[in-house]
């Protein structure tokens, strides 16, 4: 998430793994899940119009560009295990409360339930148009 911020907020001008690189050295060293988070970055990057695109849809009165910075990545990573991971490594719930909990520790006052509002949005789409995915909590 930290890397996903900078690279957004310097205007994604530069490659995303540099900066995810320079963080893991930084802040985890000795991390052991370092291609999970390879994954999920390049994941996010690799999808950035689509989930950009289902943000602007779940919350119209929110145009990309006026969502905070951190709101913005934490959604579009949230999106991103919601839609794209393995719901049985990452169930569906848990990748939203994940969400809400970055969203609480590092957004503002309302950011929590922001993002709860606009994953759950697009969880309720998903449990519509597939009843099965209620199985995996």
């Amino acid at each position: 998430m930290q890397s996903l911020f900078e690279w957004d907020f310097y205007g994604r001008k530069s490659d995303l793994e540099p900066i995810l690189q320079r963080n893991l050295d930084e802040f985890g060293p000795g991390l052991e899940e370092t291609e999970f988070a390879r994954e999920l970055s390049a994941g996010v990057t690799g999808k950035l119009p689509v989930l950009d695109s289902i943000i602007a849809k779940a919350a119209p009165q929110w145009p990309i560009d006026q969502i905070s910075v951190i709101d913005r990545n934490i959604l579009r990573l949230g999106l991103f295990e919601l839609l794209y991971e393995d719901k049985k490594a990452v169930p569906p719930k848990v990748a939203i409360n994940e969400a809400i909990e970055l969203a609480k520790n590092f957004g503002g006052e309302s950011s929590g339930k922001f993002v709860n509002g606009v994953l759950g949005t697009v969880y309720k789409e998903m449990l519509e148009q597939n009843p099965e995915l209620a199985n995996n909590k």
